[in-house]
């Protein structure tokens, strides 16, 4: 049995708890957050005490206290499973990379809808040719936030809106599906709570391939297009028939999550007939799938599937649409 332990108690790190409690083969070792006076788990006294009582640890923590919480992790040789964003930032991202590298401790970032099927199909659909060569790309996601969501002050600040706490996780997919992110353009705004975190946010990519994209968030726009509102991967949220990922080459399309495949016998002609193959794929909990991947990783029997390297990745892509939308120009991804 796998011991887990689990720093931070909010909303995601309440969802990985539950998470392992549903889960064979793992257990929740301890809790650590000094900010809930009382809770039903086993509690930790700090940082180190729950590394003492886990074979590995989810930093479930404020986007702030990745970094800092991982680098005292990697002194303690403990794998961890740090929820997204890698790090706060960047520079944050390629230090904790290089030291979790040179003392050999895993590193496991929480983009849990790579371990969807639906994506793990996307992928085999995209990568056996069947769309031709990627040509466009689209991802929405529209997330209608209530007021009291952002009671909570270190949700107001520049670096915890919906770019870090969302749109990352539509980045790492299609970069998994398309190939890295080579340079963006931007806008955004914040003109409805006119609080520093962005509200709304319009992104033209370029991918290394040369695939353009364009990627559209906002979470005061009320609409049913983003992937929590569409793969049913969540019973929090209420599930709708549409789509939010667009993904278009030169024999067919795919839309996601519903898993289309759209295509014509003698295309590409707009004048014909247009085919749509919906794929069906079973069901599975993604966080359970995260978990499990996890103890192989921390046994030693698999390298982590969403690695440290990727995690960063997808930081810099946000930091380089933030960087866009705040000069007006265009960012190139190292």
């Amino acid at each position: 049995m796998t011991r887990i332990g689990v720093a931070g108690a909010g909303l995601i790190g309440r969802q990985h708890i539950a998470a392992i409690t549903r889960t064979p083969g793992v257990t929740l070792s301890a809790v650590l957050d000094p900010e809930v006076p009382e809770m039903d788990w086993p509690r930790a006294h700090d940082l180190s005490d729950l590394a003492a009582q886990s074979d590995g640890i989810i930093l479930a923590v404020p986007n702030a206290l990745h970094a800092p919480m991982a680098e005292a992790l990697i002194s303690a040789n403990c794998p961890i499973l740090i929820e997204k964003p890698l790090t706060g930032s960047a520079a944050e991202g390629v230090a904790l990379v290089a030291k979790a590298s040179a003392a050999s401790v895993p590193i496991l970032v929480g983009h849990h809808r790579r371990y969807n099927p639906l994506i793990t199909k996307a992928k085999e659909i995209i990568d056996a040719g069947t769309l031709g060569t990627l040509t466009t790309v689209h991802g929405q996601c529209w997330l209608p936030k209530p007021d009291h969501y952002y009671d909570a002050d270190w949700r107001q600040g520049a670096g915890a809106g919906p770019l870090f706490i969302n749109l990352i996780h539509d980045v790492d997919v299609l970069m998994y599906l398309c190939g890295p992110i080579a340079q963006v353009q931007a806008l955004e705004s914040n003109r409805i709570r006119g609080t520093a975190a962005e509200e709304v946010s319009v992104a033209i990519l370029r991918f290394a391939s040369g695939t353009l994209g364009t990627l559209n968030l906002s979470d005061t726009a009320l609409g049913p297009w983003s992937w929590e509102l569409t793969a049913g991967e969540n019973p929090a949220y209420p599930k709708t028939d549409q789509s939010s990922y667009l993904i278009g080459g030169t024999h067919g399309s795919l839309a996601l999550p519903n898993l289309s495949v759209w295509s014509q016998k003698d295309g590409p002609d707009w004048w014909a007939p247009i085919d749509q193959t919906r794929i069906p794929v079973p069901t599975s909990d993604p966080l359970s799938a995260q978990l499990l991947h996890f103890a192989e990783v921390i046994a030693g029997r698999a390298a982590p599937l969403v690695s440290a390297e990727d995690g960063l990745r997808a930081v810099q892509v946000i930091e380089a649409i933030k960087q866009a939308a705040q000069t007006g120009t265009a960012v190139d991804i190292p």
